[in-house]
């Protein structure tokens, strides 16, 4: 069985954080994915540096990284680093496959592509949702005014006593020419 069958999916799609309004992954994530440590796969990134441009790959900052790390029981959570890690947008991850040539790497990079799909399936999915929950507060929002107008006017005249009908036929026990 290839390491392609081997990748747990639902595993993969928690390695991709928000950092700075982008999806990004770790680099230590993705070096123990490759199968390569993390200071090599560094290594081919710092020397192939004109391939990553700030929305391909950046460093956390020390905030950042607490963040992110804090969200990981794995890494160290003291806040003491070496250096701050490097994160890879979808892009920056695209372009590992480039500088990381190995065969286990093309097929985590495939994984790692449908995993961002899948991610922005269902974040577009959540979108629509949350125009469609919109879109019913508008409509209801109207109605709110409605109700308002309802229990001022409408019910107080639904509360008042009616007036007694006078009762309309004979009735036995009268005289109509007492009068």
């Amino acid at each position: 069985m290839t390491k392609l069958m081997q990748i747990d999916h639902e595993r993969l799609e928690q390695k991709i954080y928000q950092v700075r309004g982008q999806k990004v992954m770790l680099d230590s994530d993705l070096a123990e994915l490759y199968g390569v440590e993390n200071r090599r796969l560094n290594e081919q990134v710092t020397r192939n540096i004109e391939r990553f441009p700030e929305d391909f790959m950046f460093q956390l900052t020390i905030d950042e990284a607490k963040s992110v790390m804090s969200q990981i029981a794995t890494l160290p959570t003291g806040g003491h680093f070496r250096h701050p890690p490097r994160v890879f947008t979808e892009h920056g991850i695209l372009m590992l496959s480039s500088v990381l040539r190995s065969p286990q790497a093309v097929q985590v990079n495939i994984e790692i592509m449908r995993a961002f799909v899948r991610l922005r399936k269902v974040s577009l999915s959540y979108a629509d949702i949350a125009a469609k929950i919109e879109e019913i507060e508008s409509r209801l929002s109207g109605h709110d005014d409605q109700f308002k107008i309802f229990h001022e006017i409408i019910l107080p005249l639904l509360e008042s006593p009616m007036p007694s009908k006078r009762k309309i036929g004979f009735k036995p026990g009268k005289k109509d020419n007492d009068a």
